[in-house]
């Protein structure tokens, strides 16, 4: 007599599917391109847009977003450790902001000599071509443009300007200072060096860190030098924040031409109620996006990115001025990051 085979039960059909399932997940997180995101801090608006835009963008590629961050600003070991932890987590690609341009060389090259595509987001490495690529804004002309703003601003008033700069050697806080140097019409040195150039119009440099408190004690400081400042130059917003702050404590406020850079949406306001005079609007979102679209294209055909690639800058200023382009406080809030 001829036996068939008992036909499967439900429960062995469940199984046999949920077995197909399983496989056919673990094939398809095989072939997930991991990419990873280092930002100098987790708190900064800057870098909380750029994880979003990141993980965003890596969401819609079909990819696993690993994210990690230094403590604070300047923190290397952290971003070291954030590094070494990705590519034992298999990581193909790592988004990086260096918080020491210098100290993070040796931990990237590790990266890249075990194939692993390195790409500087916002900030360079000194040199530059430490990582394969750079998505960034031109912070050198993010400075010219608000050199130009105080500039004409200005007016006929004697210049008399208070640096207020992030920290000693870091290419982005040269860049910008220069830059700014340059918009206004002094002596300035190019955007390849990391040396701060320096004039007799400045009455006044302090590094503030990027911080509002630093930046107020800073500009505390430098009130007690030069009381009949006329124009603040800013790394960024909150130190801006952190001058107005010290200038309208000590009843100066009025009359002083305060220039930054960032355009997060806080530093906008504050272009708006007058706090700020103008600031150079970058983009984080845009480069994150790019750069998880570059590990993606790595992934999938091995090919890498090179070289710099400008993600944009905008003037927003609330009073425009005659010679220097710039947009309004309304479009610098549609294109702002952070809270609105």
């Amino acid at each position: 007599m001829t036996r068939f085979p008992a036909a499967p039960t439900a429960a062995r059909l469940a199984a046999l599917a949920a077995a197909l399932a399983a496989s056919a997940f673990a094939a398809q997180a095989a072939d997930e391109p991991v990419i990873g995101l280092i930002t100098k801090t987790e708190t900064n608006p800057f870098f909380v847009k750029m994880k979003e835009g990141a993980a965003e963008a890596a969401k819609a590629k079909g990819a696993k977003l690993l994210s990690g961050a230094g403590k604070t600003d300047g923190d290397n070991a952290g971003q070291v450790t954030a590094m070494e932890n990705m590519i034992a987590g298999g990581a193909k690609t790592i988004l990086i902001t260096p918080s020491d341009s210098k100290a993070i060389l040796p931990a990237i090259k590790k990266a890249r000599d075990k194939g692993v595509m390195v790409i500087a987001l916002d900030s360079p490495t000194d040199p530059a071509d430490g990582t394969d690529a750079l998505f960034a804004t031109d912070n050198y002309k993010a400075g010219v443009l608000i050199g130009q703003y105080a500039k004409a601003a200005l007016g006929a008033k004697p210049a008399k300007i208070v640096m207020l700069d992030l920290f000693p050697g870091h290419p982005v806080g040269a860049q910008r200072h220069n830059g700014f140097l340059k918009g206004f019409g002094l002596a300035a040195p190019d955007a390849k060096t990391n040396e701060l150039g320096k004039d007799a119009a400045i009455v006044c440099m302090a590094d503030s860190f990027g911080d509002r408190a630093k930046g107020q004690t800073a500009m505390e400081n430098c009130l007690q030098k030069a009381p009949d400042v006329t124009v603040v130059y800013t790394i960024n917003e909150p130190a801006a924040a952190g001058a107005y702050n010290a200038l309208k404590k000590a009843g100066k406020e009025k009359g002083v031409v305060i220039v930054s850079v960032d355009g997060g949406c806080e530093g906008v306001a504050n272009v708006g109620k007058g706090v700020i005079a103008a600031t150079s609007q970058q983009y984080p979102l845009k480069m994150a996006a790019m750069g998880v679209e570059a590990g993606v294209e790595y992934a999938k055909t091995g090919k890498k990115v090179s070289g710099y690639t400008d993600t944009g800058v905008t003037l927003i200023a609330a009073t425009a001025v005659a010679g220097v382009e710039s947009k309004d406080v309304k479009t610098g809030t549609d294109l702002c990051w952070g809270k609105k």
